[in-house]
């Protein structure tokens, strides 16, 4: 009984806070306070001096005794005000591709006029970043977490802690801000296959390259025209580079969930999500088609975001 009435008490000091939106500011009732071992190993240290102190009646032992100890007392206000009035955000997160690490930014903002020195960041029990922030401006540190699947990746309650200026009392508090990072299925090494002048079944034709105009080119893929290759450039030991030209409509394929029957979920997105950045780096029209989405053809950096978060949030309730 004792014991569950703890661990309901410890829960309610320090794991009380939900996911927050907004900014949020540091104050006494979200900072705790104590000491660190070194602190602990201090205090024993002013225990004996006082007690040899009193044993043999030294004047200059008492003197030095209470002014280290009346520094450690500064010591805990030093170390408290380091965090207090700190104004705490959440920055923007780019999205990253599955086992890859996921960067979430964190903007802290000192509003006084007074400085703050060696404010660490700690995320789970992650090797901490700490940064300076001077008075009056806002100072951005990230905090890595690893993307092991797609999906939603939401981090844990982190860590703000000092212990400016002398180490012997730790000052934190715990925080969980409403921060997610968008996680794409990770590319298989399966090529976007090279449809170029090819009918493709279903009507999921592509126009053919122009040839009029040369607009640069791009690395060899299996099924490229010999006429297109840069054999200059090969010979120039530049590897093997196919040369790419304009002049008519822009190639559109449709890149489809049902052309790849007989994979498995995860296996199909990870290949359409190549397809996806294969399609984009060619330069062509694509959509997308997967249960429930289906997604016009375009082109560009937007485009591609929209499909791959399509294909990150597949499947996945509440999303």
């Amino acid at each position: 009984m004792f014991r569950l009435f703890n661990r309901q008490v410890w829960r309610r000091i320090f794991n009380r806070i939900d996911v927050e939106h907004g900014p949020i500011t540091l104050d006494r009732q979200r900072i705790f306070i104590l000491p660190t071992r070194h602190g602990l190993m201090f205090a024993v240290l002013l225990l004996l001096m006082l007690v040899g102190s009193i044993n043999y009646t030294l004047s200059l032992g008492f003197v030095l005794t209470f002014l280290l100890g009346g520094m450690a007392l500064v010591a805990i206000l030093h170390t408290y005000r380091n965090l207090a009035q700190l104004t705490v955000s959440a920055g923007k997160t780019m999205p990253v591709f599955a086992g890859q690490q996921a960067s979430f930014t964190l903007c802290l903002n000192s509003s006084s006029t007074t400085e703050r020195f060696a404010i660490g960041a700690m995320l789970e029990k992650q090797h901490p970043q700490f940064v300076d922030i001077a008075a009056g401006e806002t100072v951005t540190t990230a905090l890595a977490l690893h993307a092991p699947r797609r999906g939603i990746l939401r981090p844990r309650r982190f860590t703000l802690f000092t212990q400016f200026p002398l180490g012997l009392f730790r000052a934190w508090s715990v925080l969980d801000l409403d921060m997610a990072c968008i996680v794409y299925p990770q590319p298989d090494s399966a090529r976007l296959p090279q449809l170029a002048g090819v009918q493709g079944r279903g009507g999921k034709a592509i126009a053919t390259e122009g040839s009029d105009d040369f607009r640069g080119m791009r690395p060899y893929h299996p099924g490229d025209s010999l006429r297109h290759v840069a054999w200059k450039a090969m010979a120039q030991g530049r590897g093997m580079l196919t040369k790419q030209f304009s002049g008519q409509a822009l190639p559109e394929l449709w890149l489809d969930w049902d052309d790849l029957a007989g994979m498995a979920i995860e296996a199909r997105l990870s290949r359409l999500c190549r397809w996806v950045l294969d399609a984009q780096n060619a330069g062509l029209n694509y959509g997308l088609r997967i249960p429930g989405t289906t997604l016009a053809p375009g082109n560009g950096e937007a485009h591609q975001r929209t499909c791959l978060e399509a294909l990150a949030l597949f499947g996945i309730k509440g999303q």
